[in-house]
This record gives structure tokens, sequence and C-alpha cells, in this order.
């Protein structure tokens, strides 16, 4: 499934979690990826209220962890068939290389938060859903995320945590189960052949050494 673009719907509605559900949804990440360093705090919040949680590198992880807190208070429309499943909600993850800048504004250092709020909200913005291995464009012209790379979108996979186990959903009460996506960067090429065949198919053009969470701006092209 491929998402791009936004056209915002419930757009006088705001969805948040509850000051309980918070508590808990932190201590889960935490949990789950290691200790919140600090919070990338969002300013204005029109419909959700969506920080981005920093956990630093490691000597075990060597690299930033950023998991989006707030996505998951909206309920997404997922189809009837898929119900039963719980796939309703979700927060978004992105790892980044130690040296990343943090605290840059330019295109080429913001891109991956951007692309975590536009991730967190597109769900909302378009009536859909999202889940494990959809496809999602950064741009409506399938132009690069940034000028520092040919990245221009992200197929959704599970997320790992510590010790490189997949992170499991998170209940927060009867029938309210968050999930955790993994954002893995596509070049055109990739997205395309993803597309066309399946996320398997294309796992395995990947050499395994590239199928590392960690955002590499520079890994080979795979399908070009």
């Amino acid at each position: 499934m491929l998402f791009s673009g936004c056209s915002k719907k419930n757009k006088d509605t705001h969805y948040f979690y509850s000051e309980k559900e918070l508590d808990k949804l932190e201590e889960y990440i935490s949990a789950s990826y290691g200790k919140i360093e600090f919070v990338l705090h969002e300013i204005a919040s029109p419909d959700i209220h969506l920080d981005v949680m920093v956990i630093k590198p490691s000597e075990d992880q060597p690299y930033y962890k950023l998991v989006t807190m707030g996505a998951g208070a909206y309920k997404m429309n997922v189809p009837k068939e898929l119900k039963n499943y719980k796939l309703e909600r979700a927060e978004y993850v992105i790892f980044l290389p130690k040296d990343w800048d943090l605290e840059s504004k330019t295109d080429e250092g913001y891109w991956p938060i951007g692309n975590l709020k536009m991730v967190g909200r597109l769900a909302m913005y378009t009536d859909s859903w999202l889940g494990f291995g959809h496809t999602i464009s950064a741009n409506e012209d399938s132009s690069p995320v940034a000028n520092n790379t040919e990245f221009n979108s992200f197929v959704l996979l599970r997320s790992i945590g510590v010790d490189n186990q997949i992170v499991e959903p998170l209940s927060l009460g009867i029938g309210k189960k968050i999930n955790f996506y993994q954002l893995y960067p596509l070049y055109q090429e990739e997205l395309e052949f993803k597309l066309e065949n399946s996320l398997d198919d294309l796992c395995e053009k990947i050499d395994e050494k590239d199928l590392d969470f960690v955002v590499n701006i520079n890994r080979k092209n795979y399908c070009k």
C-alpha cells in the first residue's frame, strides 16, 4: 500500500492520551528502547500532541533512537476484516547515526524528525491506516527527503528495541493496543520494486548489512 500527500480530515477534533496512558507509554518506551534522555516537544498541536522521545547512543547500541509519543491517541480506520488484530493505533520509530545533529534546522538534518511527524499524522489526514509493510512517499512529486540523500520514501517494519528484540504491542486497556513500527528509508526504484513484487522480495535483494535499521544516507540502491 502506498500513501502520498495529505488531505486533512477531522480538522476540528483533537486526540490525546490520558495522563495515565502517557505515563504507561513513557515507561514502556524506556523499557523497550532505553532511557529517554530528552524529548523533542511539539509546540503547536492542532489535532494530536506528537512529541518525539530521544534515546541517546549507548555502548551496546551506538545510535540515536527516536520514538513518537502521541500518534497512537488516534484510532486509525482499519478494514473490518482486520479488526481482531488490534491494528488501529501505532507509534513510529527511526534510528539515526550517533553523529547526527538532532538540533539541525536544515532539511538535511531535520528530515528524519519531520517525516516521523508526517507519518504519525498521515492516517488521520487520509482517513486510512498504516501497518507493517505499508509504504509511504515523503513527497507527492517523489522528490528526495533532502539534498544529502536520494531516499524518497519509507516502508514500515516491526520495530526492534534493546537486545535487538522486536518490540511487542503495548496494551493500554481493553481493546486499546499500541503497535510500534520502524521507518526504513527507500529509494524510488526500491519503492517501485516493492510495490510490483513484495516486501519479502525486496528484503532478499538487500544485503544483510544494509538491512540494519540505523539510517545510512549513502547506502546502496539495490534496485537501480
